[in-house]
């Protein structure tokens, strides 16, 4: 923000021009220079964390236990006593304990931050008028954030977009029901659950898409300001850890007692002298006390795991893998979002005209789309949904340049898809001045609005039971069907409304899209829906690359690498390490037993 920005309070008052005007921002992003500035200027978008405990007072804490208390107690005893020898043995195992539990402690605190690098919460901005996704902590004040369901809300935005946008502010409010969404200015007394007009840091989109200006991050934000008030987080407590606490409890006042009984037989009964006896008591504590409890997360008491399907056992990727005309269907070749890969009319393979009907249909795929194809290393990935990338990839392989099409088509306005009316829609304006309207959705829906076909011989009239039974073929092989159309529009046409997309419209396909094939990839839930599920099981898991922040918020515990082969291993693990941590209690307690 600029020294001439107003209160953080203002900001849902102001219209959207002159917030853009305030934060020096424009609606299609910053550039990729002046992040980097402001990210200086004002710091990575993170709340304060707790401060990292010092080796010293980690190896402390090993000594905060009952049972080291007895050991350490006697241990000063036999010193004042002048049983050197027995001090020093029985500071010997305590220290050993302490020097395991410090070791061990050091290592998963190492592994935790590797994982954490991994699941960092990322955000979709628009830089350079283009869709890239950055770490959310890399948020600075003016960034364009994309929203789309299940998005946790990265820094506090200034909405300028909205269509069907309703947000839980459950954790700022305390409201149950989500909130409806404009971009809309409000009055500034407005409470914060009135403030139509903003979405803050922390909360869930819970339907429809919208983008805002980044207003606030860190500790600017609404949230930051509630976590000022917060004087620590507290540590979580697994069962196992409780019980093995209650289980060190009793087991030191039973051998606190019995050498309460064994101290006073010795005295009474046998004639020892006080000092004779107690180093007898000493040496049965020493004994009896098992000294390190190895211990083991729930994961290991796992007998049943419940799996989302998609995204679980698939890779959560789609394909392209039909495109099905009135006279023609062609089999598209590849996997994944690759655009590689080409065409096939049966066994035969074929090139696609450059202004033919397939090149036609990919344009549309291309142009109705807010997705976008990013190469990491040989590995491709989409940015926003998976359905959408596919539609990008289809149309690269029909030879295609995403850019340069977007850019001779450039978008005037857009209908975004919502589950009513089941299609997006948008409004594009090319050569010579002509304007057009695109439409991709549910065929039903999009057939509703076509009143041709397009045939190689021109447009025909749509024959509604021919598509009907194709649709109907199609869906009964699992597959999810998609339908495209496009019409021209009147060049003065500046903005879609669903009247303008009410009819009229040339359907230039039907695309089945076919989940890829591949390496098992494996979750137990990664989307919105999956996290009541995830909150109400015992351990919910999360995909930790692929899903979406709601899942993992829900989730105990979250998979660094999506495989499923992971949840496997570590239950397997879990298990052999809670049957040693019974096997080494069975043996302890008998072998210490007998010493004493």
């Amino acid at each position: 923000m600029t020294a001439k920005d107003p209160a953080p309070a203002v900001w849902h008052a102001l219209p959207e021009a002159m917030v853009l005007e305030r934060m020096a921002a424009g609606r299609d992003g910053l550039g990729m220079v002046e992040p980097a500035r402001r990210l200086a200027l004002h710091g990575p978008n993170r709340l304060p964390t707790a401060v990292p405990e010092r080796a010293l007072v980690r190896f402390l804490r090993q000594f905060d236990n009952l049972l080291i208390y007895v050991l350490l107690g006697s241990a000063g005893i036999t010193l004042v006593l002048g049983h050197g020898t027995d001090t020093a043995m029985i500071l010997l195992v305590v220290a050993v304990n302490a020097a395991i539990g410090f070791v061990q402690e050091g290592q998963a605190t190492v592994a935790l931050e590797a994982i954490r690098g991994l699941i960092d919460p990322r955000a979709s901005v628009l830089r350079d008028r283009r869709r890239v996704t950055v770490a959310a902590e890399a948020l600075v004040p003016g960034d364009v954030v994309l929203l789309e369901p299940g998005d946790r809300v990265p820094a506090d935005l200034r909405l300028l977009r909205a269509c069907h946008l309703r947000i839980d502010e459950a954790v700022l409010t305390g409201e149950s029901v989500a909130a409806e969404k404009s971009p809309a200015p409000v009055a500034l007394a407005e409470a914060l659950g009135d403030r139509r007009s903003m979405a803050y840091s922390g909360t869930l989109v819970a339907a429809g898409q919208g983008a805002g200006v980044v207003v606030a991050t860190g500790l600017a934000t609404e949230l930051g300001r509630i976590s000022r008030l917060l004087g620590s987080v507290a540590a979580l407590t697994t069962p196992l850890v409780r019980q093995m606490d209650g289980f060190a409890r009793r087991l030191t006042g039973m051998v606190l007692a019995t050498a309460a009984v064994v101290f006073a037989v010795a005295i009474l009964g046998r004639g020892y002298a006080p000092a004779d006896a107690f180093l007898a008591v000493v040496g049965l504590a020493v004994a009896a006390i098992p000294e390190g409890l190895p211990a083991v997360e729930t994961l290991g008491s796992v007998t049943v795991i419940c799996a989302d399907k998609t995204g679980t056992f698939t890779r959560n990727e789609m394909m392209v893998a039909t495109v099905v005309t009135a006279d023609d269907s062609l089999t598209v070749t590849g996997a994944g979002y690759a655009p590689r890969g080409g065409f096939r009319r049966g066994d035969a393979e074929m090139e696609p005209e450059p202004e033919g009907p397939l090149s036609d249909l990919a344009r549309v795929a291309l142009l109705c789309n807010d997705a976008s194809l990013r190469d990491s290393g040989g590995t491709w990935h989409v940015e926003s949904d998976p359905m959408e990338g596919a539609m990008v990839a289809f149309a690269l392989k029909a030879g295609l340049e995403a850019d340069a099409t977007r850019r001779a088509y450039p978008r005037r306005d857009k209908i975004s898809f919502d589950s009513q009316h089941r299609f997006m829609a948008t409004l594009h304006h090319g050569h010579e001045g002509h304007v057009f309207a695109c439409i991709k959705g549910a065929p039903e829906a999009v057939l509703a609005r076509c009143r041709d076909a397009r045939v190689p011989a021109g447009d025909a009239p749509v024959d509604w039971a021919w598509w009907n039974a194709r649709i109907q073929a199609l869906a009964a092989d699992g597959q999810r069907v998609l339908a495209l159309a496009s019409k021209p529009t009147p060049a003065e046409t500046s903005a879609l409304s669903h009247d303008a997309v009410a009819g009229g419209f040339t359907l230039l396909r039907l695309v089945r899209a076919l989940q890829a094939d591949g390496a098992v990839v494996a979750m137990t839930g990664d989307g919105v829906n999956d996290a009541p599920a995830l909150k109400q099981t015992d351990v919910g898991i999360a995909t930790g690359r692929k899903g979406i922040e709601a899942a993992k918020a829900a989730a105990e515990i979250v998979l660094a690498d999506d495989n499923f082969a992971s949840i496997v291993a570590a239950v397997r693990e879990g298990r052999t390490v809670y049957d040693n941590l019974v096997k080494v209690i069975a043996w302890t307690l008998p072998t210490d037993g007998g010493e004493a």
